[in-house]
C-alpha cells in the first residue's frame, strides 16, 4: 500500500492492481469497508483490461485521521488518491460510498465515468429517516471507550439490521475488524444525514454516469436507484444480476463497468 497526503495533511492508504497504463477506476467502498474488501473487484477489473485503485477512507486500515471530520476532508481524499495513481478514468462507490463519490464529483473529482452502486438515499418514506442525534451518539459511544457499542447502534439504527442478526455478527470472525473501524461509523452517518437525496450540485453532475443495482436488493435501495437514474441527465440503470442483497459481485460488476466504458473485449 502507498500513502498520499490528503489536503489537510490525512495520510490515505491506497493501491492500484493491474496494469499501469490500463485505464484505472478507484473503488470507494461503504461502510465498514477497506482496501481488502474491495481488491476482489480491483483484480475482476484487471481481467477485463482495467486498472483498479483501492483505497482505506479515513479511520481505515492504514489511513489516518484528522477531526473535525466533514464529508469534504473524504472528497479531497478521494481527489488526491485518483491524483496519486494517475489515470483514473473513473470512480465506482457502493453503498454510502457512492453517495460520497457523487458527492466528490460535484466537488472537484476529475474522472470521465461514475458509477453508482446501491447508494442509500431516501427519496420518499421507503426508508426511515436517519435519527437527527444518530451522529452524536455514535461519537459518545467511540469517545467512550465503548467502539462495540458504535457498530451495533450503526447496524441497529443506519443499516436497519434485526437484533438477531446483529448478534450473530458479533459471534462472527468479522466483529473484530468491525470494531477497529469504529469511527468510521460516525463519518457514514454524518455522509448520510447530510445528504439523504442528492444536493442540487450533486444531481448537476455532466459526466456519464451508471448506476448499479443488484439482481436482488433491499425494496428501499430499488427506490433509490431508480429515482437516482431519473434524476440525473446521464443517469442509466443497469442491473447486474449476480449481485445479491446489497453486495457487489466482483466479475458481474467489472463487466459492466468495462461495457460502459467502450472498453468490453480488451482484457
Amino acid at each position: 500500500m502507498h500513502q498520499v497526503r490528503s489536503a489537510d495533511g490525512t495520510p490515505i492508504a491506497w493501491e492500484a492492481i493491474g496494469a499501469a497504463d490500463a485505464p484505472g477506476v478507484v473503488v470507494i467502498g461503504g461502510a465498514f469497508s477497506t482496501a481488502d474488501a474491495a481488491r476482489p473487484l480491483a483484480h475482476a477489473l484487471t481481467e477485463v483490461g482495467l486498472r483498479g485503485v483501492v483505497l482505506d477512507r479515513r479511520a481505515r486500515g492504514g489511513s489516518g485521521d484528522t477531526r473535525p471530520y466533514a464529508p469534504e476532508r473524504e472528497v479531497e481524499d478521494l481527489i488526491a488518491v485518483a491524483t496519486a495513481a494517475g489515470g483514473v478514468r473513473a470512480a465506482l462507490g457502493h453503498s454510502s460510498g457512492a453517495v460520497l463519490t457523487l458527492r466528490a464529483a460535484a466537488g472537484g473529482l476529475d474522472v470521465d465515468h461514475l458509477f453508482l452502486s446501491e447508494p442509500p438515499f431516501a427519496f420518499d418514506d421507503s426508508r426511515p429517516p436517519q435519527a437527527p442525534d444518530l451522529v452524536d451518539r455514535l461519537q459518545a459511544h467511540v469517545d467512550a471507550g465503548r467502539p462495540e457499542d458504535a457498530v451495533v447502534l450503526f447496524q441497529r439504527e443506519a443499516v436497519g439490521l434485526p437484533a438477531e442478526v446483529v448478534e450473530q455478527i458479533r459471534n462472527a470472525p468479522m466483529w473484530p475488524a468491525l470494531v477497529a473501524v469504529a469511527q468510521s461509523t460516525v463519518y457514514d452517518a454524518t455522509i448520510t444525514a447530510e445528504t439523504p437525496v442528492p444536493s442540487p450540485a450533486m444531481a448537476a453532475v455532466s459526466m456519464p454516469v451508471t448506476v448499479l443495482r443488484g439482481g436482488r436488493t433491499w425494496p428501499f435501495l430499488v427506490v433509490a436507484t431508480d429515482r437516482l437514474a431519473e434524476l440525473l441527465p446521464t443517469g442509466r440503470l443497469v442491473v447486474v444480476p449476480e449481485s445479491q442483497d446489497h453486495a457487489l459481485h466482483p466479475a458481474g460488476t467489472a463487466r459492466e463497468v468495462a461495457a460502459a466504458l467502450g472498453w468490453a473485449g480488451h482484457g
